[in-house]
């Protein structure tokens, strides 16, 4: 199979075609090869339209939505970013190839090391384990904050994590009917939220809507 033509299809026939024509993104998904970041036997696959699974029950997002969340975000070299949900690492890495930092948090070990020794060539990667479904409590603000899974309602704790001009990315609801948004902060206590489209990917961990109605 010839991946470098399947990685030009990939952003000729599904990214661009979704609204992502930012020059900076699509040359980012040109320069990072997708198929790195899969298994072995998954590589025919790797830039193809799909949710690939990476183990522990987790999957990888379609490009085409890793995509438009990259464009929505508009990252600048000097800023810094908290990615919540490493998974393969791809999305992690097509980040760090523009922002300042990279702070990745994952709640399954194993899924982190194998991200991390794909990612071994960047040196601007932070990588932590954890629960962060509902905030990462590490007292620091970010530009840029993305969910890579959904959250039933989102956590209020990440808009405040924003420092002021900053994009959080996130997927809100539950299947049939998601959203996913862009907020930006505009003051210290104001946020403009943009929703960009409707689709249906994976929870996060702990972020799946539970609440039991009692009478």
């Amino acid at each position: 199979m010839n991946l470098e033509q399947a990685r030009f299809n990939m952003v000729e026939q599904q990214i661009r075609p979704w609204d992502v024509l930012d020059p900076k993104v699509l040359d980012l998904f040109m320069a990072i090869p997708r198929h790195e970041f899969v298994s072995e036997a998954q590589q025919a696959l790797a830039y193809s339209d799909l949710e690939l699974p990476i183990g522990e029950e987790q999957t990888m997002l379609p490009p085409r939505i890793e995509g438009r969340m990259l464009q929505a975000l508009d990252i600048e070299e000097d800023e810094t970013v908290l990615e919540v949900g490493t998974g393969s690492g791809y999305m992690t890495a097509l980040m760090a190839a523009i922002a300042n930092k990279v702070t990745t948090v994952e709640i399954f070990p194993s899924l982190q090391a194998t991200a991390k020794e794909r990612l071994q060539n960047f040196d601007n990667i932070e990588f932590l384990i954890g629960d962060a479904s509902h905030n990462w409590d590490d007292g620091k603000t970010y530009d840029i904050i993305v969910l890579t899974g959904a959250v039933a309602v989102l956590p209020e704790a990440y808009k405040n994590k924003l420092n002021l001009g900053g994009r959080l990315v996130v997927t809100i609801g539950n299947a049939p009917a998601m959203t996913c948004q862009v907020l930006t902060r505009v003051s210290e206590t104001e946020w403009e939220t943009e929703t960009m489209f409707e689709t249906v990917i994976p929870h996060l961990i702990n972020a799946e809507f539970s609440e039991k109605f009692s009478f």
